[in-house]
């Protein structure tokens, strides 16, 4: 993930934790879920990006096995 993804996700957990915290203080639950939904969206997209570097770093490693590096 590049390090704007990176501050993007980040930037939407921080919203979406906000928008919860938010929700939950006014009572408002349709907020609170909207916030809850935006956590889990950064969350998915940081797992996608962490399978995808182990799944790049697992290419590389039988890669150098059959080259012999």
């Amino acid at each position: 993930m590049s390090f704007s993804d990176d501050a993007k996700n980040k930037a939407q957990d921080l919203t979406g934790r906000a928008k919860e915290a938010a929700g939950a203080a006014t009572n408002d639950d349709e907020l609170k879920a909207e916030g809850q939904v935006d956590q889990a969206h950064a969350g998915i997209k940081e797992t996608v990006v962490e399978v995808a570097d182990k799944l790049k770093e697992g290419v590389e490693s039988v890669k150098n096995k059959l080259t012999g590096h």
